[in-house]
């Protein structure tokens, strides 16, 4: 396999944290993705802690006994070992029951409460990163949240709702007076949703105002940049999202990165079975037809970047077998050389 060695700036930050515990590497919660066959790639290869799907309080709640929606928002691998439930929710009650519910459960190490999604359809209806608008609110939810579950409680939030009413400083503080144990900030408002660029100097403003360990999130696609945001944020440990799709090894190309060893480069053959695994599992978790439909997104990551991958995705979009997309994949993996840059 590959290797190449790290940048200068990476090494300094390296022996300066040689004595200080090493950063957690999270894989951040994402709607639609971080199912447990998404989760289990992310373990496989270096991280630290997952996190679910953010769940609906009052769906959970409502929903009829048996829901497949929430069967398999609830669905994990038995060989998760540090998983959180994540739930969102505007009514403190219904998060308090929720949270009861799920922290009952024996798969789940800890809860996390969503105080950062930027989706109209979660912000409308007053929660996710709506409630950095309504601080008396979140609080309300945070305690309710924080007296039904005994378990480790964290917490995802962004910078504050737009430019004009950033407010990561105070809502921080606020979850760690209601007895949050760790929060995930990513460094932007919720009307940036994913565009422009992580501001990590609120990070670590959040860092210095607070006594609780601070994930960082927003704009980690690299080795360099996991440095990089250590080094200009001092948080507790990195929560990896879009950085992670396609190429969940990053993980552990971080870990080699602080320890002071050489990164490790996927070959072709290392992305085919970590594609064709991650399938696998997909097609144990919903079925043979609902794994050929939502792999294909992940197949576009996997394939992001390499020689000849529009003609590929094109043909595995149009799939309708099983032994097609292996093909395709093996075909395409096996005659592609990926150069010294991926991953890096």
């Amino acid at each position: 396999m590959p290797v190449c060695n790290l940048f200068p700036q990476g090494k300094i930050r390296i022996e300066k944290t040689m004595n200080k515990q090493a950063p957690l590497l999270v894989l951040a919660p994402m709607a639609g993705i971080t199912d447990w066959p998404f989760r289990r790639q992310a373990m496989l290869h270096g991280a630290d802690k997952t996190v679910t799907e953010m769940i609906s309080a009052m769906g959970l709640l409502q929903a009829p006994r048996g829901n497949i929606a929430y069967r398999h928002l609830l669905s994990y691998d038995e060989s998760e070992t540090n998983l959180s439930a994540q739930i969102f929710g505007k009514d403190p009650d219904f998060m308090a029951e929720a949270a009861a519910i799920l922290s009952a459960l024996p798969q789940y190490t800890g809860l996390d409460i969503n105080f950062g999604c930027p989706a109209p359809k979660v912000t409308s209806s007053g929660s996710g990163s709506a409630l950095m608008k309504d601080i008396p609110r979140a609080r309300a939810i945070i305690a309710a949240v924080r007296k039904a579950c005994a378990k480790p409680l964290s917490a995802k939030m962004r910078i504050g709702w737009d430019s004009h009413s950033i407010n990561a400083v105070d809502f921080a503080r606020m979850c760690e007076d209601e007895g949050v144990d760790s929060l995930c900030v990513h460094g932007r408002t919720r009307a940036q949703q994913y565009s422009g660029r992580a501001d990590w100097d609120q990070i670590a403003l959040v860092k210095q105002s607070v006594s609780i360990p601070i994930i960082a999130n927003g704009d980690v696609f690299s080795v360099a940049d996991a440095l990089a945001i250590l080094n200009q944020t001092g948080a507790d440990g990195i929560a990896l999202g879009r950085g992670a799709l396609g190429k969940p090894w990053l993980f552990s190309q971080i870990k080699q990165a602080l320890a002071g060893e050489a990164v490790s480069l996927p070959d072709p053959q290392k992305a085919l079975v970590t594609a064709l695994d991650h399938l696998e599992d997909m097609v144990r978790m919903k079925g043979e037809r609902r794994a050929l439909i939502e792999m294909r997104k992940h197949f576009a990551w996997y394939l992001k970047g390499t020689r000849n991958a529009a003609a590929a995705r094109a043909i595995i979009n149009a799939a309708e077998e099983l032994e097609t997309l292996k093909s395709v994949l093996a075909r395409h993996f096996l005659a592609e050389d990926h150069g010294t840059s991926a991953g890096l």
